[in-house]
């Protein structure tokens, strides 16, 4: 292993290194050829090169995939939400905790995709799929355990959120039986990783569509019951997701295991290799640890400005539904960032330093693009969304300057979110997480401080608020992942960091 040193932003690379190109079409997804530049396709005025195709080969359905999961969450809202608001509420206070259990654990698809990216570059399959069989067995290692101890302790996760008797037994029942569901979703998140890091993001899409659907059927069935299947309620919609993550993660494995098999891969859990990958996850842990702290400090900054208001309401709802748009945005350049993990992590893998720059560069000249999109479309729209989603007029009115602060902020988001799947699939994590733990330590005694005094400020609070965060939050997190991304230390070649 070896750093190289190069620039990020169209200087000359100072180490060798051929630019790889995807092969052609009756080789395998991560096959590559030796052409110094990438053929170029003309579509209008844009000329495509040979990354900007493998870039959409990955990223397309890895967006799909990531809108598909919240577009059929909202589904199994819609189905829960006709028993009536309680169960609804305890629905959402559920889902909370399950997702924050999950969420913490994103580093088994993050980690999985590097490792076994660099693996691929590195030539050896084999090894990459039997790192991929260490992530699946870390995931198990973790679900067991943490499905346990949060089924015993599902009344106080429940009662910490304060709800009452009613809203809580609706939360605690629909939690218990959708805790079965930890460790399958964890294998998801492994085995998602491990297709990625294989180029594969089209696997993953099909098997999150499918098991979706199934989800709402089976969701529809055994909540209100049909012929002889009885009605459950609440239980029935917990019971519906386990059934169709249990299949979906039984597809996943399956392909993987598949996979090993025809490369002689061992199926066997392999201790150093397991203490291997849950190495690698801690750093990932403490970044993805960071950035819900720092979201969580926003939203307490907020409810601390709504207590001066009339109706506290109203500016705390208008942060959720600018929240939630901004995440819905964040899975366009999410997936450029997918992306980024596979195509970095084989580039640095094979030794080609010259060729991870420049997918850097297209990729991130890319998430400019999406940016700049998603930006303009999200000022165009400000004074109509609200509409869709609230019939408070004063939450509408709130959300049009948010929005427009938050567009403005589209551009830097974009090259965040690659860079931050650049280094993630160059293994960089332990950068990361110092990186985030100084920009949380910035951000956070700023934010509650410009909390205390907003509402003396021209427009009200929130909008400044926002203005804090996309100017000292994302704007911390894009000099952070700039400043590495110009320099070598990320760029560790070979099959392992």
């Amino acid at each position: 292993m070896h750093t190289c040193g190069t620039k990020i932003f169209g200087q000359k690379s100072r180490s060798p290194g051929r630019h790889l190109a995807v092969a052609g079409p009756s080789a395998p997804p991560w096959a590559v050829r030796d052409d110094i530049h990438s053929p170029e396709v003309a579509v209008g005025r844009l000329r495509l090169t040979a990354d900007d195709r493998e870039i959409g080969r990955l990223a397309v359905p890895a967006f799909l995939a990531l809108v598909a999961e919240p577009l059929f969450l909202l589904g199994d809202a819609a189905v829960v939400g006709h028993l009536g608001t309680r169960e609804l509420a305890g629905l959402g206070i559920a889902a909370t905790v399950l997702q924050t259990l999950v969420g913490l654990c994103i580093f088994l698809a993050y980690g999985t995709t590097a490792g076994v990216a660099r693996q691929l570059g590195a030539g050896r399959r084999q090894a990459a799929l039997a790192q991929g069989i260490d992530g699946l067995w870390l995931a198990v290692v973790i679900g067991v355990p943490t499905t346990a101890v949060a089924i015993a302790f599902t009344e106080p996760l429940i009662s910490a959120f304060g709800a009452g008797e009613a809203v809580g037994d609706q939360g605690a029942t629909y939690l218990r039986v959708a805790l079965l569901g930890v460790t399958p979703l964890l294998l998801m998140l492994a085995a998602t990783g491990v297709l990625r890091g294989l180029q594969d993001t089209r696997t993953p899409l099909v098997v999150a569509v499918v098991g979706n659907i199934a989800n709402l059927v089976l969701n529809v069935l055994l909540v209100y019951g049909v012929g002889p299947v009885p009605r459950l309620d609440i239980a029935g919609s917990a019971l519906g997701s386990v059934v169709a993550q249990v299949g979906s993660a039984a597809a996943l494995v399956a392909v993987v295991v598949v996979a090993a098999r025809r490369e002689g891969a061992s199926l066997r859990p392999d201790l150093p290799g397991i203490r291997t990958a849950a190495r690698a996850g801690v750093a990932l842990l403490v970044r993805t640890l960071t950035l819900r702290a720092s979201l969580l400090v926003t939203t307490f900054a907020v409810v601390l400005t709504a207590r001066s208001h009339a109706d506290q309401a109203v500016p705390i709802a208008t942060h959720q539904l600018a929240m939630t748009i901004w995440g819905f945005l964040a899975f366009v350049l999410d997936a450029i960032a997918i992306a980024a993990q596979a195509i970095t992590g084989r580039h640095l893998g094979a030794g080609d330093v010259a060729a991870a720059r420049a997918v850097t560069r297209r990729m991130v000249g890319w998430g400019v693009v999406g940016g700049v999109v998603t930006g303009i479309g999200l000022a165009a729209l400000s004074p109509v969304l609200g509409v869709l989603f609230t019939p408070d007029q004063a939450v509408r009115d709130a959300l049009i300057p948010v929005l427009v602060i938050a567009a403005v902020a589209q551009p830097v988001a974009g090259v965040v979110f690659v860079l931050d799947g650049v280094l993630i699939g160059a293994g960089d994590g332990r950068y990361l997480a110092w990186a985030g733990l100084a920009v949380l330590g910035g951000y956070a005694p700023l934010v509650l401080g410009a909390a205390a005094i907003a509402d003396d400020w021209v427009g009200g609070g929130l909008p400044w608020l926002w203005a804090v965060f996309s100017v000292v939050f994302m704007g911390g997190r894009f000099l952070t992942l700039t400043r590495r991304a110009a320099g070598d230390r990320w760029l560790v070649t070979g099959a392992s960091r």
